[in-house]
């Protein structure tokens, strides 16, 4: 692993939940370590597509980053303060697989994230 990954995933078990790409490069910049913005960037996208961390896409289009999981997840996301819980998908999966196999897919794979407000807001 290289000393930017091992960086970046210091800093999200900091935060201990989503942060943005901005808010990791904060975090870094306190604690004193040299990473530039375009490298904790490429840093994350390189641990999304290992599969160490989970991505999710706000409403308004920005990527937050979090430390994944050792199963397959979908999370629930509160739109009002960000709060998100992690959740089973076994209805989302057999939907998935099924419309895949009636429209002659093959490999089938999916991402689900749902939102509402929690009941703390």
């Amino acid at each position: 692993m290289s000393k930017s990954a091992t960086k970046v995933l210091q800093a999200l078990e900091r935060v201990g939940g989503f942060a943005s790409a901005q808010e990791l490069h904060l975090v870094l910049k306190r604690n004193q370590e040299s990473i530039g913005l375009t490298t904790v960037y490429r840093t994350l996208q390189n641990l999304v597509n290992d599969k160490s961390v989970d991505i999710l896409r706000k409403d308004d289009g920005e990527a937050i980053y979090r430390l994944c999981g050792d199963s397959h997840h979908h999370h629930l996301v509160c739109k009002n303060c960000g709060k998100t819980v992690e959740i089973e998908g076994g209805a989302i999966e057999k939907w998935a697989q099924k419309s895949g196999d009636e429209n002659g897919f093959r490999e089938i794979g999916h991402t689900a994230e749902i939102f509402g407000i929690c009941s703390d807001c």
